[in-house]
């Protein structure tokens, strides 16, 4: 009987993974039933919201409670927008429901911060309470779960994203409202998706509520391809490398050398990309076993020439998400809007906070004014400053959305400066950029001689190497030679974007599974340590030892991006090869793979980095 028990009982030491046996027993009884039900549509959904919420209880346990509050909420809320005819009791309704969603976030994500923020203004005591442990204690009739700490429910970011998607879209009457609470509760908490996305908005997944099943030979396969690319990627590019490598010199920079503070950076490129886009993998997989279609969340984005376009392909429901329901609100690129204002007021307050330092709103309201006042006298301008005014509120928003602390307002910040510069820097004369790069150069040289500093001496390293591509480049305009080694110059920027977004990974890898208290500290604590390592003289000598040391970490960060870097068109190739295979052959090819997998798994089944957030 205790042995029965344990199956359906919650575990906090041991949550529900895809990469645990338990998951793919719990998986193949689902899909024994479904196979028998498939056909009657209001049967399939309702089955498989039970499912998805027992999934969800098995991973968070009594935070069911608060997806299926939002779940109901949405629901109700949904029908209201869609049975009212008046444009403003819709307002009233849409701007009620995001309320009641962004409320339920914000309590779970950023009560620690309001908080703290209300104490240190107004001179309060407020204590944090859970008043959701409250009620699940009373529901227990025992004091199960503690009070006086605010743990972040799996997932909240994304079910309650999807919810709002489902308001906005009901509101913007590109979709009906669900009539059944059992067919909407499916769409929100589908649990292949539920707790690390890919972000399914409502307009891309209601219609197949009621589509008949279908899982053809060829979707089968593809099925089967990315149930084990996504296990791949998890446990031998993330899991592997992180727990041998990258996690050792995060934790105790100091200790490490230069050259392994670098490498471990990069490798730590690879592992959050094969860790998410992995249960993303896993996600489509699995979802298409059922005859349900995900959308695509990544889209090899260390293939990016620049940092707009590695957005395009980074965690792409979630850019989508807010491009559609945060950037063009504020104005996109057509103008600024009050709440263009309030966001940067907002942000500068924060920002302050968690910085504890006031000089930090007053740079943001100083550069704010000096872009209003420059668009205000040059009209001309007006467009493109306010354009990149929202992007920059858009992706500082997005760095706060992965966590309430400074390193990942900083990280946000980082990504919005370098799709500024490019979108200012692109289209600028070849001879003006060559004199602006070779002048920062020699200013970053004198800065580092006369200063001497680990910081300055990586920005030298990399300015210059943007110097001379760019005066190659000029080269070849004066000469008007053919640009025989267009390769080489696509090679050159993905390079270069791939430097940039690693670098501003150092804060965001920083801070992440910390407790929101120490983050800030430990983040910037770790994050000096790594840039005074890698800044700092190395010694050449120990590199092949270390080389030697960690070559297998060394072998699989380096197969990992040449698979990576392989052309779209040799991956669809060889996956549609996989997928029309025999059956046979799929089979032992996947006993082959999963026996490889087997030897690679860690002693602690590691967590998906996502799960986090």
């Amino acid at each position: 009987m205790e042995s029965i028990w344990q199956i359906f009982a919650y575990d906090d030491a041991a949550p529900l993974l895809f990469t645990q046996f338990y998951f793919w027993v719990f998986l193949a009884v689902v899909m024994l039933i479904f196979s028998l039900i498939h056909s009657k549509i209001l049967l399939r959904n309702t089955f498989l919201f039970l499912v998805s919420v027992f999934f969800y209880y098995k991973t968070s346990g009594i935070f069911t409670l608060i997806l299926l509050f939002s779940t109901l909420s949405s629901y109700v809320i949904g029908l209201a927008i869609g049975k009212t005819a008046k444009r403003r009791t819709k307002n009233i309704w849409l701007v009620f429901g995001v309320i009641v969603c962004l409320s339920v976030l914000c309590y779970f994500k950023y009560a620690y911060l309001i908080t703290d923020m209300l104490n240190d203004l107004f001179g309060l005591n407020i204590i944090v309470i859970d008043y959701f442990a409250i009620l699940g204690n009373a529901l227990m009739g025992s004091e199960t779960f503690r009070v006086d700490v605010i743990m972040l429910p799996v997932g909240i970011s994304f079910y309650t994203f999807q919810c709002i998607s489902y308001l906005m879209d009901i509101y913007r009457e590109r979709i009906e409202p669900v009539r059944n609470v059992l067919d909407f509760g499916f769409y929100v908490s589908f649990f292949p998706q539920l707790v690390a996305g890919p972000i399914v908005r409502a307009s891309d997944f209601v219609f197949q509520l009621h589509k008949p099943f279908f899982l053809s030979r060829r979707w089968f396969g593809i099925a089967l391809f990315w149930i084990l690319n996504g296990l791949a990627k998890k446990i031998i590019l993330s899991d592997y490398i992180a727990v041998n490598f990258i996690d050792r010199v995060f934790s105790n920079p100091t200790m490490y050398s230069g050259y392994e503070n670098l490498t471990a950076l990069f490798g730590y490129s690879l592992q959050v990309y094969a860790d998410f886009s992995g249960y993303t993998d896993i996600a489509i997989g699995v979802a298409l076993l059922m005859g349900f279609y995900l959308p695509k969340n990544f889209n090899s984005p260390y293939k990016a020439l620049n940092a707009p376009a590695f957005w395009k392909r980074w965690h792409i429901s979630l850019s989508r998400w807010l491009q559609d329901y945060l950037y063009i609100p504020m104005g996109g690129n057509r103008n600024a809007t009050f709440g263009t204002y309030a966001v940067i007021v907002t942000i500068a307050v924060i920002a302050t906070f968690l910085s504890a330092n006031i000089w930090v709103a007053i740079v943001i309201l100083a550069i704010t004014a000096i872009c209003i006042i420059t668009a205000l006298l040059r009209p001309e301008k007006k467009k493109l400053i306010t354009t990149n005014i929202n992007a920059m509120n858009t992706m500082l928003l997005g760095g706060l959305w992965h966590g309430a602390s400074w390193n990942f307002m900083i990280w946000g910040g980082l990504n919005g400066i370098g799709m500024i510069i490019y979108k200012l820097w692109h289209p600028l004369n070849i001879y003006f950029r060559v004199l602006t790069i070779s002048s920062l150069t020699l200013f970053m040289w004198l800065l580092s001689d006369r200063q001497p500093n680990p910081l300055w001496n990586i920005g030298l390293f990399w300015i210059a190497a943007i110097a001379v591509g760019t005066t190659i480049q000029m080269l070849y305009h004066i000469t008007r030679l053919p640009y025989q080694f267009a390769w080489v110059s696509r090679a050159w920027k993905i390079t270069q974007t791939f430097v940039f977004i690693t670098f501003t990974r150092l804060f965001f890898r920083a801070g992440s599974n910390l407790d929101p208290a120490e983050a800030n500290a430990q983040a910037w604590s770790t994050a000096t340590d790594m840039i005074n390592r890698i800044g700092s003289k190395w010694q050449t000598d120990i590199i092949p030892q270390i080389t030697f040391e960690f070559w297998d970490i060394f072998v699989l960060i380096t197969i990992g991006m040449i698979i990576h870097w392989i052309s779209e068109k040799t991956k669809r190739r060889y996956r549609l090869w996989f997928a029309m295979c025999p059956i046979w052959l799929q089979l032992i090819a996947s006993v082959v793979i999963v026996i490889i997998l087997y030897q690679f798994v860690t002693a602690d089944l590691q967590k998906f980095i996502y799960f986090q957030f």
